[in-house]
């Protein structure tokens, strides 16, 4: 295989000269270009990626971290990021914690990871990262930006969703179809977008005049293992809901798996309310009524801004999001009579305060 130092033998040319034409930087007078070319072409030259690294100063690869490889919502972010950045001449580079322990410090050194690859610039998609990680990157923290999550020294380096919104326009989309007796599956107590959107939610009920003290509620793991489990514990339960909203499409997608074997009928004996609205919710059975967040949306802004700041360029960087409701078949009127164990009442369910925890 031809090398750079071939080429520059053939054209009768110095190193530094063949490397100028191929890196396309520096001057070089047109007969030069021209015989330096035509080695090129003779020898079927192509510079390798280090090479080109080499030449350009560039690695032309840009880190991705997410905290875990399984499930089906990082999957079209990965491949989106990959489809964007082969158009641009650019690899991806992914890096994934475990998805169990500490969440930060494996989002830390999975970032590190791909600093040391020599990646141009990293996107990180953990959401349990501190205000002083980023710093301690020192002048590298500058091409690392943050989907779904804000820093207070870095929010130009930001890309969030208002998840509080989004925990709203779920308890609207419940209350608009009659629906009051409500259990919940939350995600994780320690991630914070799945705070905010179980905060917004209660919040909402609250301003309608809908009690959530006595609220069956119970903290998953964002799986479908996890929905299906907490389903099978909210019928065991016994406590009387028509409707329950999770917290993310997956646990949704496990809920209506064993409401299903349990011979409940979605949406005639209650209805389901997902989030993320990932592709998964459009093949579940019945199709899942989700709340909408432009995932492709926020990021393609942190990937844009991303390569601004690599490569320059003005590409559109978008900084709000539209939360909305993708209506299907899993949301209906509330049924006359409510799920649940005969005579079971409030205190069947968990309050908020005796959740019960599952990694």
């Amino acid at each position: 295989m031809a090398t750079i130092k071939d080429v520059a033998r053939l054209a009768g040319v110095g190193l530094g000269t063949a490397s100028r034409v191929v890196s396309g930087k520096g001057a070089v007078s047109p007969t030069t270009l021209a015989k330096v070319r035509k080695a090129i072409e003779e020898l079927d030259f192509r510079p390798s990626h280090a090479a080109r690294a080499l030449l350009s100063g560039y690695s032309k690869m840009i880190g991705v971290y997410i905290p875990v490889l399984k499930g089906t919502f990082y999957t079209p972010i990965l491949q989106l990021i990959d489809t964007e950045l082969r158009a641009n001449g650019l690899h991806m580079v992914v890096a994934f914690g475990a998805g169990q322990g500490d969440a930060r410090r494996q989002a830390v050194e999975g970032i590190e990871f791909l600093v040391q690859r020599g990646c141009d610039g990293i996107i990180s998609m953990s959401n349990m990262l501190e205000d002083g990680d980023i710093e301690a990157f020192g002048t590298r923290g500058s091409n690392i930006v943050v989907v779904n999550q804000a820093f207070g020294g870095a929010a130009d380096q930001c890309f969030v969703v208002d998840h509080r919104q989004g925990g709203m326009l779920a308890a609207q989309a419940l209350l608009a179809q009659g629906h009051h007796r409500i259990a919940v599956i939350a995600g994780p107590s320690t991630a914070p977008d799945n705070v905010e959107r179980i905060e917004g939610f209660m919040a909402q009920l609250q301003r309608e005049g809908v009690p959530t003290d006595g609220m069956w509620i119970a903290e998953s793991d964002f799986s479908p293992e996890g929905g299906w489990a907490c389903a099978r514990e909210l019928l065991a339960a016994g406590y009387p809901f028509t409707a329950l909203f999770c917290a993310n499409d997956e646990m949704a997608i496990g809920a209506l798996s064993h409401f299903q074997e349990a011979g409940i009928a979605v949406p005639r004996d209650v209805s389901v309310l997902g989030y993320d609205d990932t592709p998964s919710a459009q093949f579940a059975a019945p199709r899942l009524t989700s709340v909408h967040i432009p995932w492709r949306d926020v990021t393609l802004a942190g990937l844009n801004a991303l390569l601004n700041r690599c490569y320059g360029g003005e590409r559109p960087v978008a900084r709000t999001y539209p939360v909305s409701i993708t209506q299907r078949a899993s949301l209906g009127p509330a049924p006359a009579t409510v799920a649940g164990k005969p005579g079971a009442g409030t205190s069947a369910g968990r309050k908020p305060s005796d959740r019960t925890r599952r990694t």
